[in-house]
């Protein structure tokens, strides 16, 4: 998910930037004692470090999540026997525990994707459809918003050879990547057998088989891409 870049927005990173934008104006403050400039110094490092830290993109798997909570992002993906000939798989997907901002969105790759609808939402001011995109205006505590949508992302890839690819899973805010928690359930055919996936199992990933469905988990910073590769019996 992608929070837009306003003003307003009760964000901590929000916070920074802008303190670290006041401190770089170089000047001490009027009337202020010269005797608390290393102080100022000190903090201005400090802020610093703190952005150096924010994650730019690049895949990090958590083993623990955030004391404060983290976004939970759920998809259930079903693959039909006709997804086999066309690759569309229904998607339901719904985001728990959203940041609390006047305005996000949530985006779809708008080449392979048809029928979004928002099914529900809980504690948001309003949740609709816009092109490729769920807006969200007015997010509070404790809210959650569902859709559905039909995505093309089971591919073809030889004879009795299938991959479902999703992803890029990210949550986003201005140039930085933050804590997200996805759940993902696969229902296909029973004449279809799971023969591989990416990324690896390890910690912070997870992969559970069982006869017609795989269960995935993953926490992670950045951008997570998954593919679920299976052959027909």
């Amino acid at each position: 998910m992608r929070l837009p870049q306003q003003h307003g927005i009760p964000n901590r990173l929000g916070a920074v930037l802008l303190a670290l934008s006041v401190a770089a104006g170089g000047a001490i403050a009027a009337g202020q004692d010269a005797d608390d400039w290393p102080d100022w110094v000190d903090e201005q490092e400090r802020m610093r470090a703190r952005i150096a830290q924010v994650n730019e993109g690049e895949l990090a798997f958590l083993r623990g999540k955030p004391a404060n909570g983290v976004h939970h992002h759920v998809n259930r993906v079903a693959i039909s026997e006709q997804s086999l000939r066309d690759g569309w798989v229904v998607l339901e997907q719904c985001h728990d525990n959203l940041d609390r901002v006047p305005m996000a969105e949530i985006m779809f790759n708008p080449k392979r994707l048809r029928a979004l609808d928002v099914i529900s939402s809980r504690n948001i001011d309003a949740a609709y459809v816009e092109g490729n995109t769920v807006q969200l205006r007015g997010v509070k505590g404790d809210s959650q918003v569902c859709v559905r949508a039909e995505t093309q992302a089971l591919h073809i890839v030889g004879d009795g050879v299938f991959e479902l690819r999703n992803g890029p899973f990210m949550r986003r805010f201005l140039d930085g990547y933050y804590p997200l928690h996805l759940s993902m359930r696969v229902d296909y055919p029973v004449s279809l057998a799971l023969a591989d996936f990416t990324p690896e199992a390890q910690p912070g990933f997870s992969v559970v088989q069982r006869p017609g469905r795989v269960d995935v988990e993953a926490l992670f910073e950045g951008q997570l891409r998954t593919r679920l590769r299976f052959f027909a019996d």
